[in-house]
């Protein structure tokens, strides 16, 4: 059987054409999908939900961190893909004693189109996945910023009580670089709580609130507001910046949307 080395560096022996394909997180399950393999995935997780008809025909095996490791026993999978910022890795390693697990760590678009070239490889899906790569390269190449892009200062929030939001060394923050926004909080790593104070020093231009993790709403809005009078505070679509599979195709032109909102 083939070795493949995944993108944590770890080498993994996987069957030629995997046939029971368990899935840990939700961008690559939908990738997975779009790669046309509805009939060997048979496992994902409960926040898999794109596309929702065919999810809702897969065994939920628990959540990106919480698995139910008799259910994907039960499985018996050929084939485990995960994540290693949306797993976790005693969850991991236990799987591995049993099982091939090919893993992603993805922190920018070069790395999600790398894992997108992988995982068709793997699954000898390639000419789709070489389409869905050209897709999104495409986009991205066309996307062109307006000049006030360059100068706006960004807070992206992913959680509240206690508040969280995007500092450095995570993809949402490789998206924040894309729509030429300053991330206030990059001098911080990954997913820095903080307070309303230090967001009020920062004195950001934009505050991005996300659906995803934390479903912030409308009704959400006016505590930033508040804080930050200066700053314009809007709702985002979080699958959009966080999502690193197939779904990056839809990104530029919802990016597009936002500064053209922004920017007015």
């Amino acid at each position: 059987m083939p070795v493949f080395t995944d993108q944590m560096q770890r080498k993994v022996t996987i069957a030629d054409f995997p046939q029971r394909i368990v899935s840990l997180v939700p961008s690559q399950t939908e990738l997975l999908f779009d790669l046309g393999l509805q009939d060997q995935i048979v496992g994902i997780t409960k926040f898999c939900v794109h596309p929702k008809a065919l999810c809702a025909t897969k065994t939920h095996i628990g959540g990106t961190k919480n698995f139910h490791f008799d259910r994907i026993d039960a499985l018996k999978p050929d084939l485990i893909i995960g994540n290693k910022e949306e797993n976790y890795q005693e969850g991991i390693d236990t799987l591995a004693k049993k099982y091939p697990v090919w893993m992603s760590d993805i922190f920018t678009l070069d790395d999600a189109l790398q894992m997108m070239q992988q995982l068709g490889e793997i699954t000898q899906t390639s000419p789709r996945a070489q389409v869905l790569i050209q897709q999104i390269k495409d986009q991205f190449d066309a996307f062109v910023l307006p000049d006030q892009a360059f100068s706006a200062k960004v807070a992206y929030f992913i959680w509240r009580k206690p508040y969280m939001v995007a500092g450095s060394q995570n993809f949402i923050d490789e998206m924040l670089k894309h729509c030429g926004w300053q991330n206030v909080f990059a001098h911080q790593p990954r997913y820095p709580e903080i307070s309303l104070e230090q967001l009020e020093a920062q004195l950001p231009d934009i505050i991005l609130l996300s659906s995803e993790p934390y479903p912030f709403k409308q009704k959400h809005l006016e505590e930033f507001q508040q804080a930050c009078p200066q700053a314009k505070v809007l709702l985002v679509d979080g699958e959009l910046f966080s999502w690193y599979g197939s779904r990056l195709r839809l990104a530029p032109a919802y990016f597009r949307q936002l500064l053209n909102e922004v920017t007015v």
